[in-house]
């Protein structure tokens, strides 16, 4: 089964030794593997211990500027509610456990402010690494179909107990993972939450959403640095990932420093195989399931009139949206954000 994180024990966190370099300064590939799965495990748990800690001192900072186009749009059940009757009314959350399925190029790291809110509310998050992504050591090259891309989730939610559901969130491109988990598993999920994520169609494909941002032309264009070429040039592209000079712009254009650097080292070349994957989802599975878009209202990767299009086309049970919020508001807006998953899962 795929990575999952949730906060580590002090067990993990012990210094990583790196190992003694040879004379010829040569590592053998699996101590590296090793010693680089080790690193990142280390410093998850101590990013989010770290935001444990400031929360601790910024109670204060929530942020309140959330809307909802919901059709069926409750009273906010924070409105009145401060800090200290939480677990009053986190008694009524039958579901408490969260699955978070990042998007393209990211890796079970990017939750780590969403990991530390909900368990400090009393719910049990669990963030996944799809294949080719964060600390899977899968090439990313070999990850040719959607099934290839998304087995952590899919292995995750067939082990679950009989009776258990979680609810699901997708970012960006997981939000194909989480169609798809729909369209195969209905019954382990109680809800899914698409966060900006892409909300296709029956036949249409994860790309299609970027091209329309973007425009095919401009991504496949033969001058184009983005597209990776595992396999020759002779060969079609295997890969695809953003030049860093770009990144900051579309994804991280409210999103705080230190998330920048963290993101800048840790993202990973997107499997193009998956992304241009047209998705078969029947009405009978997924068009039962429940699900909500979140929109990101200053969102340069993918705008709010794309955001708007999908629902439109595509309707969910519910829409709520983030002001002021980047393509990541797992670092923009992690508190608005993580008021919605609130929202979500207390929604009967």
């Amino acid at each position: 089964m795929g990575n999952k994180f949730t906060c580590m024990s002090k067990k993990d966190t012990k210094n990583v030794g790196i190992g003694s370099r040879s004379k010829r300064g040569n590592l053998s590939k699996r101590r590296s593997s090793m010693d680089e799965e080790l690193l990142h495990k280390q410093a998850l748990a101590m990013a989010i211990h770290q935001h444990q800690l400031s929360q601790r001192f910024d109670n204060g900072s929530m942020s309140r500027r959330l809307g909802s186009t919901s059709s069926r749009r409750r009273a906010d059940p924070f409105a009145t509610t401060s800090a200290k009757p939480l677990p009053e009314y986190l008694e009524n959350i039958k579901m408490k456990k969260f699955v978070l399925v990042h998007g393209e190029g990211f890796g079970a790291w990017c939750w780590y402010k969403s990991i530390a809110l909900l368990e400090e509310s009393g719910l049990l998050p669990v963030a996944l690494d799809l294949a080719g992504c964060g600390i899977d050591t899968t090439d990313a090259k070999n990850v040719t179909t959607l099934a290839e891309y998304s087995k952590s989730l899919i292995d995750f939610l067939q082990n679950l107990p009989e009776e258990e559901k979680v609810i699901l969130v997708g970012h960006s491109s997981g939000g194909a993972c989480i169609s798809y988990a729909l369209e195969h598993l209905p019954d382990k999920i109680s809800k899914a939450v698409y966060l900006c994520g892409t909300m296709i169609a029956d036949g249409q494909r994860p790309f299609d959403v970027f091209a329309e941002e973007r425009g095919s032309a401009e991504l496949f264009s033969p001058e184009s640095k983005s597209l990776i070429y595992e396999n020759g040039k002779d060969n079609p592209p295997t890969g695809f990932m953003f030049e860093k000079q770009h990144l900051q712009g579309l994804y991280f254009n409210h999103s705080p420093t230190k998330d920048v650097a963290l993101a800048m080292v840790s993202m990973r070349p997107i499997p193009l195989g998956p992304m241009m994957e047209k998705l078969s989802l029947s009405a009978e599975k997924y068009g039962t399931g429940r699900r909500f878009y979140v929109q990101t209202l200053d969102d340069n990767a993918l705008s709010p009139d794309v955001q708007e299009k999908l629902v439109r086309e595509n309707p969910p049970e519910g829409i709520l949206k983030i002001k002021g919020s980047d393509h990541c508001p797992f670092f923009s807006k992690p508190q608005a954000l993580h008021k919605i998953l609130l929202e979500i899962a207390q929604i009967p």
